[in-house]
């Protein structure tokens, strides 16, 4: 009777919302891969009081993990033509684009950049208790929550599966696996119904990486030619070309406004700015000259007003907390040159 029991709730795929809550663990494959799906039918997770009693099993029929060399996007000279576009409804395109916004990976890439990470993403609604990647399998996907909540577990020294870390309707993971090559290193069920945006090994590595690469390689030339950085080392030059998140303006467009609170610190790529203090023009800057760090020093509203003087104006801006991490060694220069400000 009891295994009667077992056989009508494995065939039935039940979730329980009782104290212990059983999951049916299904990988998101696609159609080519349902052979290698039926090998694991019947594979449950049980989660008691948060945790994982049982870990999801591997056997003979899941495929191995592919050993294959870590992209290196320096040898990557392909175009960006060519990927393919999932179709978008104007309000798909957007809950997209303010999920992507939330991702680290993103947000230092140009509008352009992101249009392009947006086209090659596809939408995927999951179910709760639909297990989205799980722990030593190749990683074949890069996933961006929409909305819903997911449990992050990885299996301890004794091989049972334990919670490291939870998403909450945002985030992003399965990066590292199409970084490196590796199995995935963790398991993430969701524990409710959601959304999911998909993009596949083949682009995020094109897209995203590829770009990421391009950007840092573009800001560490930019950043050498700078007096203020010179006592920067290669290494911490890179930490901070990987912080800089490129920002647009138009002529006459407001880029800080005297008496606000600081964030962040600007460098002019392209372009020129013009500087106001108290209404009054008190200065113009040119290409390779910096504003805003002022107000991140004194810990001060903004002491000026700064707008965008030229048709165009290209900035790498730096966050108030990457500005204490990163530009340490440049303080003592960097206190020096704020008398310009107030002279």
């Amino acid at each position: 009777m009891i295994e009667s029991n077992k056989l009508i709730l494995k065939k039935e795929n039940l979730v329980k919302n009782s104290t212990n809550i059983t999951f049916n663990c299904i990988s998101p494959m696609s159609s080519s891969s349902e052979s290698e799906a039926n090998g694991d039918e019947g594979d449950t997770t049980t989660i008691s009081d948060g945790k994982l009693h049982h870990y999801v099993k591997k056997n003979e029929y899941r495929r191995a993990s592919v050993a294959a060399e870590r992209y290196n996007p320096e040898d990557d000279d392909s175009d960006d033509e060519g990927y393919h576009i999932y179709p978008k409804t104007s309000e798909q395109r957007q809950r997209l684009k303010e999920a992507v916004c939330h991702s680290l990976l993103f947000r230092t890439l140009e509008v352009k950049q992101i249009d392009q990470i947006l086209d090659a993403m596809w939408e995927k609604h999951v179910q709760q208790g639909e297990c989205i990647i799980r722990q030593g399998d190749d990683g074949d996907h890069f996933y961006v929550i929409d909305n819903g909540t997911y449990e992050v577990y990885a299996a301890d020294s004794n091989g049972q599966a334990e919670k490291i870390g939870d998403y909450n309707q945002t985030g992003s993971f399965g990066e590292l696996a199409l970084m490196y090559n590796q199995p995935r290193s963790a398991t993430v069920i969701a524990t409710s119904a959601g959304i999911l945006w998909i993009m596949g090994r083949e682009m995020f590595r094109k897209l995203v990486l590829r770009h990421g690469f391009r950007k840092r390689q573009m800001y560490e030339n930019f950043l050498r030619g700078l007096d203020i950085l010179q006592s920067l080392n290669d290494y911490e030059r890179s930490k901070v070309a990987d912080a800089l998140i490129p920002i647009d303006y138009h002529q006459n467009d407001v880029i800080i406004k005297q008496g606000d609170k600081g964030d962040r610190m600007f460098f002019i790529e392209d372009g020129q700015c013009d500087i106001y203090r108290n209404e009054k023009f008190y200065k113009r800057l040119n290409e390779g000259d910096y504003f805003g760090e002022l107000a991140l020093l004194n810990h001060e509203p903004r002491s000026a007003t700064v707008i965008a003087a030229s048709f165009k104006v290209r900035l790498a801006s730096l966050e108030v907390q990457s500005f204490e991490r990163l530009l340490g060694p440049c303080m003592d220069l960097i206190h020096r040159n704020t008398s310009k400000y107030i002279k």
